[in-house]
């Protein structure tokens, strides 16, 4: 008999991107490992191992459901992924007295820094102060509580350090992983989806619209005036943006850009990744995520040459200028400039793909990730 893992998120089927990404997958392979059971907003994607969907982010509702999987499931550890899911597992674990499960925390980002940063560049400050606040006291109480924290980034930790005082005794950085799709486009024959764009290079951003965080909002806006910027090159680059619809936008959106909404058929999405020419991280300063993006992954195991702003690799601390990527300043001048060079001089850039993608291959599948994890659970749990 395998040892029990309940996985506690806020995985949500109809939104297959982002949050989702991380305890989906890892839960796919840490099937290899343990029992595992998922318990998320909606499971309804989950076909891998037993689940149950909550369809509410309450508090109350998620400590029910859980209490629930306590007493029927027995998991000897609860993994619970983000904020809402760790508050709910410890006042879980708390309520039930005799439970012998271990909690392990796993923090996607440290979302205090988050609202901070984006304080200053938001439509509404003080609800974003709310946020902060809110956050750091919740964040807060999980790092107090003495539970294992698994980190998606090397950035969480040092946060955690400035921002508490306290470095956590059991923290684990272990990142984001890619899936095997994008690994293997070639098993791909679909038709270009950008034939209509040629000879043009194509510049792709992915940034669909996501639960409270603004930061593809921001990123969206800085394609657009770097697309403005490129307006008179339409022969040499036009940029696509996939997870938006034009109408959303409400300035007037440049002739070289093309918005396509949400692509719900996976293997529509990875042949527009497969296809493109170019893969964009337009990240202001304020863009703040806490934990590695996947975005990024998906872009180096797609084989792009992938065209960054320094915060648009936060977590990413291994891939670097010149080496992987090409990094630009934060201004959409310098993103435009660097972007039309790309265009142009295509297969001088070949190399930087080529390192990048060996080096995704090597420590970033999902696989591996799982077998990393599974390590620290065993350590660090009761038995």
């Amino acid at each position: 008999m395998g040892k029990r893992l309940l996985i506690v998120s806020t995985l949500d089927s109809s939104q297959p991107f982002g949050a989702f990404t991380r305890p989906f997958y890892l839960g796919q392979y840490l099937t290899e490992y343990f029992d595992v059971f998922q318990l998320g907003l909606d499971c309804s994607s989950v076909n891998y191992a037993p689940s149950v969907s909550i369809g509410s982010r309450s508090l109350k509702s998620y400590i029910q459901t859980i209490e629930k999987c306590i007493d029927e499931f027995c998991p000897d550890i609860v993994y619970a992924q983000e904020t809402l899911p760790g508050l709910a597992a410890l006042i879980s674990l708390k309520l039930r007295k005799h439970s012998n499960s271990s909690l392990v925390l796993d923090f996607h980002t440290f979302s205090a820094y988050e609202y901070w940063m984006r304080l200053f560049s938001v439509a509404n400050p003080f609800k974003e102060l709310a946020q902060c606040i809110k956050t750091y006291i919740a964040q807060g109480i999980l790092i107090f509580s003495g539970s294992p924290i698994i980190a998606a980034g090397e950035s969480i930790p040092k946060l955690i350090s400035q921002w508490y005082g306290k470095n956590p005794e059991q923290i684990y950085s272990i990142g984001n992983g890619v899936t095997e799709d994008l690994l293997n486009t070639e098993s791909f024959a679909n038709q270009d989806p950008y034939q209509a764009f040629r000879p043009a290079k194509i510049a792709v951003v992915i940034a669909p619209k996501t639960f409270q965080f603004p930061t593809n909002d921001m990123s969206v806006a800085m394609t657009i005036e770097v697309a403005k910027y490129l307006e008179s090159h339409q022969q040499k680059v036009h940029f696509v943006v996939i997870g938006r619809d034009g109408s959303d936008i409400s300035e007037p959106i440049p002739s070289n850009i093309s918005f396509l909404g949400f692509l719900p058929k996976r293997e529509d999405f990875v042949a527009h990744l497969k296809y493109a020419d170019i893969a964009l991280l337009p990240f202001s300063k304020q863009a703040v995520a806490g934990g590695a993006r996947n975005k990024a992954l998906d872009y180096f195991a797609s084989r792009k040459l992938v065209i960054s702003t320094p915060e648009g690799l936060r977590g990413l601390e291994e891939f670097r200028h010149l080496e992987h990527l090409l990094v630009t300043g934060y201004s959409s001048e310098e993103v435009a400039n660097t972007v039309l060079d790309a265009a142009s001089n295509i297969e001088k850039y070949q190399s930087l793909v080529d390192t990048a993608y060996s080096l995704i291959t090597e420590k970033y599948s999902w696989n591996a990730k799982a077998q990393n994890i599974a390590e620290i659970l065993m350590k660090v749990s009761h038995f």
